[in-house]
């Protein structure tokens, strides 16, 4: 079964009510990320319009088109933060800096936003620190609760804050890992925020960095989810507007490359948000003339993906993708591919493993069935984990095998690729 989801195009801008929307590029009718499917049929495969656009007012880049959250983050939302390794080391070490840096203890409270399997909470709960999840997504939230995190099941928003706190509940530490980007409605969750923070409490939220999409050419993580494509200009007056205020920001390696920003009631910045923000200028994040290497690179990459492809096909050798990642359905649906060119996707996630990938229905397997697949090369999807997932499967190159790394480079190797950015 397929259709388009129920949807709403912008008529103005989500962070300063402009109707400055300038359209940087039109992905066509796109397969909607994350929603996979059933082999049995009984998953609808939705897509709707994909479109890029950019307020030249504020500088705010979003997706024109809304997708109705309950088509987005549905009950059988397959993503579960704890089965990386990497992601699991890089938000251990960030919240035992936090521990100690903020001084939190038995009295303190931690409250997070898309807290989903409470993969990050679970560590000030293991130091004994009181800590509370908000998460939509059944799986996630059951899969937390069975942690002994305590988690809410539902969106955060102004509403939800304002309840919390009426319960005497504000938050020391208020964290939102890869979700500002997700909100619709964004005035409603900094709200929300300003809210719940408790008045010398510090929200640090971390969300993948606007000029590492473009420098990296990571045009697959634009997907209906991710409705902000969010740069320093951008952000501040976001909080501003709330009586909130950007202190610091920390560029990060992870996911391809992310920023990590500290927020609270005071305003105060420190040298490297101030030199982040004059990078900012110099760039001219604002005007479409910072996003023309992006959608040149994107083409061109487009062709290396299908010439590669045909290379293949021409001698006979046999293609697998690995990570059933949301991006990767950006990334299928650009490079054209179908299952005729992808026998199956492996991925370590069991929730995702048995279903098949939205618009192309290509299998969604568990890696070890790469062994014996008569595989000559595995296309690494989840670029951003490529060096992890190369040293899981060694086993795979010893034989003979390639990887095939199409995002920020492409890249054809043995399984060397140490890319600084990963």
């Amino acid at each position: 079964m397929t259709g388009i989801a129920p949807h709403k195009a912008l008529g103005c801008c989500r962070g300063c009510d402009s109707e400055a929307l300038h359209v940087l590029h039109e992905f066509g009718v796109a397969p909607i990320a994350d929603r996979l499917l059933d082999p049995a049929g009984t998953t609808e495969d939705l897509s709707a319009p994909l479109t890029l656009v950019l307020c030249t007012d504020c500088g705010l880049t979003q997706i024109r088109e809304t997708v109705e959250p309950r088509y987005l983050f549905h009950e059988d939302y397959p993503y579960y933060s704890s089965v990386s390794k990497a992601l699991m080391a890089h938000f251990h070490a960030s919240a035992d800096t936090l521990v100690e840096t903020l001084e939190l203890g038995e009295d303190s409270l931690v409250v997070e936003a898309a807290s989903n399997d409470g993969y990050m909470l679970r560590r000030f709960k293991d130091a004994g620190i009181p800590v509370l999840g908000i998460d939509p997504s059944d799986g996630p939230v059951k899969a937390a609760q069975l942690r002994g995190i305590d988690t809410i099941h539902g969106f955060f928003n102004l509403d939800r804050a304002c309840a919390l706190a009426s319960e005497g509940k504000k938050a020391d530490l208020f964290l939102a890992n890869n979700v500002l980007a997700h909100v619709a409605d964004t005035h409603d969750f900094v709200a929300g925020i300003a809210e719940i923070l408790a008045e010398d409490g510090v929200a640090v939220i971390e969300f993948p960095y606007l000029t590492d999409l473009v420098d990296h050419c990571a045009f697959d993580t634009i997907y209906h989810q991710h409705l902000l494509y969010l740069s320093l200009t951008a952000t501040a007056p976001l909080f501003e507007r709330h009586g909130l205020f950007l202190n610091d920001a920390e560029r990060l390696k992870v996911h391809g490359g992310s920023v990590r920003i500290t927020v609270s009631r005071t305003a105060r910045t420190t040298p490297r948000l101030e030199a982040l923000l004059a990078d900012e200028a110099r760039r001219r994040v604002k005007e479409p003339v910072f996003y023309t290497p992006l959608l040149e690179r994107m083409e061109e990459l487009r062709h290396d993906f299908r010439v590669m492809l045909d290379a293949y096909r021409s001698r006979g050798q046999k293609i697998v993708g690995y990570g059933a990642a949301a991006k990767a359905t950006t990334l299928l649906h650009h490079f054209g591919v179908t299952q005729d060119d992808l026998m199956f996707i492996c991925d370590k996630s069991p929730w995702k493993q048995g279903l098949e990938m939205p618009g192309t229905r290509i299998p969604i397997v568990a890696p070890d069935a790469l062994n014996g697949s008569e595989a000559s090369a595995v296309v690494i999807l989840a670029w951003n984990f490529a060096n992890e997932i190369m040293a899981e499967n060694a086993d795979f190159a010893s034989q003979g095998g390639e990887f095939v790394v199409p995002v920020p480079d492409f890249v054809i190797t043995r399984g060397e690729y140490m890319r600084a950015a990963l």
